[in-house]
């Protein structure tokens, strides 16, 4: 395993830029160790989510490689030690930029407090700022004030969803900015995969007064024996039809 000593200067000088605790720790316990476990993480620091931290790492710009080691109770369990000088992302280091208050600001005027995936409306404070291309993937934009469109509203599910699709993704290896910009967790209106499956998708909130109209929907797929997704299609399906 690679220790400080053996690591180039110019990488252990990369490696002063990292930044946040969780980040931080898994650094200083590879220099010490040459890698770190998720064992390492869960019993040693605390973390209930080792990948979480590693990611931490990554989404600074370092690159770690993942593997198998055997751990104090003979199950095998993720270890991670540092990739090749040559893997390292200038472009990430230090991390994430904050964002600006005025961006949120405008991406909520102009989506008029709409989620961009289930278009759902809510509250500012129940929407969060999201890169349409993942930051692991194209890093954070040089001016997010002036290139709004760079960033999207999300509600909190919707989020959750976006990123465990994202990470669960061929793409989240390649990194490939321009096989994200055709996926639907980029651009929901304009795509041509979800995560680089040929499926479609449409998410639909009801609420207030529409409520009665989906209890509606409800009944109706209920007495055809339905879902309610495969009677909504059956729907469309004769009104194209007709």
């Amino acid at each position: 395993m690679t220790r400080q000593e053996e690591l180039p200067e110019a990488f252990l000088e990369k490696l002063q830029s990292v930044t946040g605790k969780r980040a931080r720790i898994v650094v200083d316990h590879i220099l010490e160790h040459g890698y770190i476990t998720t064992e390492d993480l869960e019993k040693t620091y605390g973390y209930n989510h080792p990948p979480r931290a590693a990611r931490d790492v990554r989404e600074q710009g370092i690159p770690l490689e993942t593997f198998k080691v055997t751990s104090s109770e003979g199950r095998r369990i993720a270890a991670y030690l540092f990739g090749s000088l040559a893997d390292v992302r200038g472009g990430m280091l230090g991390g994430r930029k904050a964002l600006p208050k005025a961006l949120k600001d405008d991406l909520y005027a102009e989506s008029e407090r709409r989620c961009a995936v289930c278009n759902g409306r809510f509250a500012k404070r129940y929407l969060q700022v999201d890169h349409r291309i993942p930051y692991e993937i194209a890093g954070d934009s040089a001016q997010p004030d002036k290139n709004s469109q760079d960033y999207m509203l999300l509600c909190g599910a919707c989020n959750r969803a976006k990123s465990w699709s994202c990470e669960h993704c061929p793409n989240w290896e390649t990194k490939s900015s321009q096989i994200c910009s055709r996926c639907y967790w980029a651009f929901p209106q304009d795509y041509t995969h979800i995560a680089l499956r040929e499926v479609r998708r449409t998410d639909i909130i009801w609420a207030e007064d529409e409520i009665q109209v989906y209890n509606e929907l409800k009944d109706a797929a209920k007495k055809a024996d339905s879902a309610i997704p495969d009677y909504v299609k059956q729907i469309i399906r004769k009104y194209f039809a007709d």
